[in-house]
């Protein structure tokens, strides 16, 4: 397949034929990308929320006023749910919210996930993150040049300590390294752009079945 190559400038460009990249056919993997993603959100959730039932919400221990004869609903405690400041009646309490998905599976979610945004021409390559002057003003630059608006995800194999102080403060510019590159990084961004390091150790982790 083939993909657009830019200057470390980026600058100039030229198209490139990569080999290793993954194809496929109608809808074969979108169901794994489907799971893999749930899976991820699900797995970055704390679980630390909670609220208290009647039975933990301090007070409420005397009767707010006597059974008959005041002319108002009968109450037994200032804690039922229906007072203010009660407890909470099927509230949330913490959980683990994280999923298990198969190897194989995550596998071919990457898989998908790559395909369909080289399909898409949503993926450029940069032969390097080479940043100079080490300045975020020169690194917007290259960015602007590339992608020139929305959200971007740049990927190296890895970053240079360099490249990453110049990088690290572009607001619309995030990072990723190629090894911890996942499905739902490929999902969420419209504009990828990855060098060629970082694309062969991708392709070589998407042909050795690693996900």
């Amino acid at each position: 397949m083939k993909l657009t190559v830019f200057s470390p400038d980026g600058t100039t460009s030229s198209e490139k034929d990569f080999a290793g990249l993954p194809t496929f056919e109608g809808d074969k993997g979108l169901q794994a990308v489907k799971e893999v993603i749930v899976a991820i959100n699900a797995n970055n959730r704390q679980g630390t929320h909670s609220t208290k039932t009647r039975g933990e919400v301090r007070g409420g221990g005397k009767k707010p006023w006597r059974q008959k004869g005041t002319g108002r609903a009968r109450a037994g405690s200032i804690r039922s749910p229906l007072w203010s400041g009660g407890g909470v009646v099927f509230g949330p309490k913490p959980r683990d919210y994280s999923k298990k998905i198969n190897g194989k599976v995550k596998a071919l979610a990457f898989s998908r996930a790559l395909f369909d945004r080289v399909s898409a021409g949503e993926i450029a390559v940069i032969e390097k993150f080479e940043i100079a002057p080490v300045k975020t003003k020169a690194a917007g630059l290259i960015v602007n040049r590339i992608a020139p608006a929305g959200k971007v995800l740049l990927v190296d194999a890895p970053f240079t300590a360099a490249a990453s102080r110049a990088i690290r403060n572009l607001a619309r510019v995030t990072t990723q390294e190629a090894a911890k590159l996942n499905t739902h990084d490929l999902a969420q961004y419209r504009k990828i752009i990855v060098s060629t390091k970082a694309l062969e150790a991708i392709i070589a982790r998407v042909n050795g079945g690693k996900n």
